[in-house]
């Protein structure tokens, strides 16, 4: 019989980057400066480190191997593992190392995410799919695809074109405004909805703001048993949840395949409540870091995780329910809509702010009394996903 992860580890150190361009910077040098404050965070020294779990997509900056790890912070020969998988990859490597405390194998590990996706030079508009020059078979592009899940979204509830784009856009302006607030964040500038509506569109109805950036950073974290946390320090914070969830990846192909929701974080929200023992999530998650790599992506994943119901994210938007003071703040760091997703590092951003919330020491943007955080990544497109779910409390 599968047990829970519940409780049985604990996070006690963190380190995050500030995320953005950062062309003078190395992906060791990011690596080195996120497992730094993690390291310091915990009190301890990195000879502690009994093994090492790395989350990144890109070999050319980090390595195919745990060498991208070892190399930069200068590990003595201890076991460092590589993690890739689409953008839950950095939420990956924390759910491996975790399971390996869990089981009792190593006593301090450390976890890192990193990417510098800028010098890859990856943009939103690459192509995917076959080749389009062959004009026989279908090509898609990111921003294509999550809008045609707005176009879907605002048709099956009947929303119209002006009434979905402003929906759209008060998600951007409460993220931003959040970002606002946070150092680390690659843009700290708020916009008004007059700005978002109005801005270069993309993809119709997505426009400049409604898409995240391209960023470069790294955050790390320290996972230790959950009954020595405490000698640590006095406020770890404890694993609730780590679910992962990959689908068929058959949506594309399916008729009844509704492009208003995916099936994967549905099911990965639900894995994750039942292991972390929540009921009502709305009522019950004090805050949320989910994967908005698009303003319409946040609006769908709010009614797949439970927090709206279905077709009435609108209702809950209109009303600040998932802004800074409403009832379940949403992205308080500003999400992937001011920090970029630089795919490795991601999972772990989102972790952080969870970590420094559940402490009280989240600065101007601190959520009163936070008692559960969840995070959220969702790799690939809506037909066909990875999708991670973790919840910690105190």
């Amino acid at each position: 019989m599968a047990s829970s992860i519940k409780d049985r580890v604990a996070i006690v150190g963190m380190g995050c980057t500030r995320f953005g361009e950062l062309w003078e910077r190395s992906a060791s040098g990011l690596i080195i400066e996120a497992a730094q404050e993690a390291l310091e965070d915990a009190g301890i020294e990195p000879d502690d480190v009994q093994a090492c779990w790395i989350g990144t997509q890109s070999a050319d900056q980090t390595g195919l191997a745990g060498l991208g790890a070892s190399a930069p912070l200068r590990l003595q020969y201890k076991p460092v593992t590589r993690v890739e998988n689409m953008c839950a990859t950095g939420s990956d490597a924390l759910r491996n190392a975790s399971y390996a405390v869990a089981a009792g194998v190593y006593d301090i590990v450390l976890v890192l995410g990193a990417e510098k996706l800028k010098d890859t030079g990856q943009s939103g508009l690459a192509v995917t799919g076959s080749n389009p020059s062959a004009n026989v078979a279908n090509s898609s592009t990111a921003p294509g695809m999550f809008a045609m899940m707005a176009t879907k979204y605002f048709a099956r509830y009947g929303l119209a074109p002006k009434e979905g784009k402003e929906m759209l856009a008060k998600i951007v302006v409460k993220s931003h405004y959040n970002g606002s607030l946070n150092p680390r964040a690659h843009f700290q500038r708020p916009v008004s909805l007059e700005q978002v509506i109005n801005a270069p569109i993309i993809a119709w109805p997505l426009g400049l703001f409604d898409c995240c950036g391209v960023s470069d950073g790294a955050a790390a974290a320290i996972v230790v048993p959950a009954e020595d946390a405490r000698t640590f320090r006095p406020d770890p914070v404890f694993i609730k949840a780590l679910q992962i969830c990959v689908g068929p990846g058959d949506g594309a192909v399916r008729t009844d395949y509704d492009f208003t929701h995916v099936e994967e974080t549905y099911r990965a929200g639900q894995a994750a409540y039942k292991e972390a023992g929540i009921s009502t999530p709305r009522s019950e998650v004090s805050m949320a870091e989910v994967h908005d790599c698009f303003s319409i992506t946040e609006a769908t994943i709010m009614e797949d995780l439970q927090f709206s119901s279905r077709g009435r994210v609108k209702d809950d938007i209109y009303a600040e329910a998932f802004a800074l003071k409403g009832d379940l703040p949403v992205q308080p760091d500003g999400g992937l809509k001011c920090f970029g997703h630089p795919i490795g590092a991601s999972g772990l951003r989102m972790m952080y702010e969870m970590y420094k919330q559940l402490q009280g020491k989240a600065g101007p943007r601190q959520i009163p009394n936070p008692e559960i955080g969840l995070t959220h990544n969702m790799g690939g497109q809506p037909p066909a996903c990875t999708v991670s779910c973790l919840i910690v409390g105190l």
